[in-house]
């Protein structure tokens, strides 16, 4: 039994539809029209027919059958020719509809938290952002044009009946209107099995995406087996709920075959019963014959909109629940950041994930601008919780969090974002240029700007290696990048920016000692004048800080200026310099 608090009301696809056909409202318009006009060229092909009929039996003159004949072909070409027309303007309209309903779902995808976008695995949001609209794409373009404008179809055919004789126009009424409830009936018995569907084509692809990727650690390490196997039961967890919920849908074609052969007999009976009563000539009987026959088309057309019904109710659902997520960190910010390099406080900061499991506790930093400060500790310490703390993709349970002397939590969001540059150890790089991908296909910033800004960092020598300048292609089809480019890359990005906080988050431990140094050199310039937070496990990458901080187990071993705890020989960074490095894990 379908559970009636998922269904979607006919006023939810009503103002999904307004909402999203509204800019495009004057070629909504447009269909309509053209749809009436078409409509009303089928209504009028049957009459022509019934016409010539007529006069041929009652010896008309061949004049007037050439022209009757003539008019049935006018009015069934001209109804078709429209009726094409109308079908590509739908198409056009659903298809921008759409990619607008895409383009919402993703930009709200990125106003959630951290936390709740990692509760989707990348497969899933892929099948919910593109594979579900997908699904509604037929709804948008198909849907109004094909159920409506057959319903009006119908609803014009009735009017013939009744007013050719209103027997006829009541049986027809009635039969359609038992013809509709069936049908409804059926779509919503399968309403749930296309929601599990969508589901199971979700985790499929989640994981799919998930094992394409670290598809080299799984040949590696032996993890060839699983991944197969794994692949193996999600295929055989798909076939029964694909099957059972096609076997529904099915079910919905049958019960339109019994309404077609139901129709015919109605149809055929009644016209018989009324002919041999001398009240129809044989030219009506052929007319309503014929129109029941044509009643078939756009019956079996609703027949199909409602079965992509069932799969546009699991997958609204599905967009539905990921709009009404929202995120729990609150943008309600107006202040900005000061110019120029920014400061950082973190006072009796705690934080976790999970409400009786802290990550940090009692943190406290007080960094002052143009300074650097190197973070040190075990995996799992909480440096790079840390480090998303300050750019707030988290909230802290407790203390306050400044940068500037500003609260962050006073900041808009997109301002906090524009001025602290985070780097991490995995580069994300985009199938595009070199010059989209350290600008973000942003127009407005120069060639001039970028080389200027290679030149700066240090990488003139580096940036000549490329085949085709800015214009080189990155990714698949282009060069590939080793993981020293790729993290060059990024610093660019980076100081094109100009953040007045940087983070690094073992931005170089990926490295070879030889790369490593260029890189290095690279990222001196750029902390030149800036503050920035260097996140480390090797000692070299912090020899030149201002400030050293060690967490241990989510707390402050040990915070102060690297020069006065390096000349100490009783701090666990002096132990650490010196070989103690047990000591720091302690």
């Amino acid at each position: 039994m379908i559970d009636k608090k998922k269904r979607m009301p006919i006023k939810a696809y009503g103002q999904l539809l307004y909402q999203y056909m509204r800019p495009m409202r004057w070629r909504v318009v447009a269909v309509f029209v053209l749809l009436l006009i078409s409509i009303g060229c089928q209504l009028l092909s049957p009459l022509a027919l019934r016409q010539f009929i007529d006069l041929a039996r009652t010896g008309g003159s061949i004049s007037q059958m050439y022209g009757a004949a003539i008019l049935f072909v006018v009015w069934a070409l001209a109804g078709q020719a429209l009726h094409v027309l109308v079908v590509y303007m739908g198409e056009n309209v659903g298809w921008r509809a759409t990619n607008a309903l895409r383009a919402e779902l993703m930009a709200h995808y990125f106003t959630l938290d951290r936390a709740q976008q990692q509760s989707f695995s990348t497969g899933e949001m892929i099948e919910r952002i593109d594979g579900d609209v997908h699904v509604l794409q037929n709804f948008f373009s198909h849907f109004v044009i094909s159920l409506l404008g057959n319903t009006t179809f119908i609803v014009g055919i009735l009017i013939v009946f009744v007013v050719e004789d209103w027997r006829i126009g009541v049986v027809m009424t009635m039969f359609i209107m038992i013809a509709f409830w069936a049908i409804d009936k059926m779509r919503l018995l399968a309403v749930p099995y296309w929601q599990r569907l969508r589901a199971v084509i979700g985790d499929f692809f989640g994981f799919l995406t998930e094992q394409l990727a670290a598809r080299e650690e799984a040949r590696a390490n032996g993890g060839r087996t699983y991944v197969l196997w794994q692949f193996e039961q999600l295929l055989h967890k798909w076939y029964p709920v694909s099957k059972q919920a096609h076997v529904r849908g099915y079910a919905m074609w049958m019960t339109t075959i019994f309404v077609f052969t139901l129709g015919n007999v109605v149809a055929f009976g009644l016209s018989a019963w009324l002919f041999q009563a001398g009240i129809i000539t044989i030219g009506t009987v052929v007319m309503v014959f014929y129109f029941t026959e044509l009643l078939i088309k756009p019956i079996e057309h609703i027949r199909y909109q409602l079965e992509d019904l069932q799969k546009a109710d699991a997958s609204i659902l599905r967009v539905k629940a990921l709009f009404q997520l929202q995120a729990t960190i609150r943008n309600e910010g107006e202040k900005c950041l000061p110019d120029g390099a920014l400061s950082v406080s973190m006072r009796n900061v705690s934080f976790g994930y999970a409400a009786d499991t802290p990550v940090l506790e009692d943190i406290y930093i007080q960094l002052r601008a143009t300074k650097v400060l190197g973070l040190l500790g075990k995996t799992g310490s909480g440096k790079t919780t840390l480090a998303r703390l300050l750019l707030r993709f988290y909230e802290p349970d407790e203390g306050a969090i400044k940068l500037g002397d500003v609260a962050v939590s006073e900041v808009a969001q997109s301002d906090l974002r524009a001025r602290v540059g985070f780097v991490t150890q995995d580069v994300q790089l985009l199938k595009a240029t070199v010059r989209d991908n350290v600008t973000f296909f942003d127009p407005h910033v120069s060639d001039e700007k970028i080389i200027t800004v290679i030149d700066e960092l240090g990488l003139a020598s580096w940036y000549r290696t490329l085949p085709h300048g800015l214009d080189t292609y990155v990714g698949e089809e282009g060069v590939q990048l080793s993981a020293g480019e790729a993290q060059l890359l990024v610093l660019v990005r980076v100081f094109l920016a100009n953040p007045g906080l940087i983070i690094l988050d073992e931005a170089s431990a990926r490295l070879d000692p030889a790369t490593e140094q260029v890189l290095d050199q690279a990222m001196r310039r750029l902390l030149a004048g800036r503050t920035a937070i260097i996140i480390a496990h090797r000692l070299a990458t912090i020899a030149h800080v201002d400030e050293v901080l060690i967490l241990n187990h989510g707390r402050v071993l040990e915070y102060g200026k690297r020069e006065q705890l390096a000349s100490t020989p009783h701090t666990h960074f002096y132990k650490l310099l010196h070989g103690g490095r047990k000591e720091l894990l302690q």
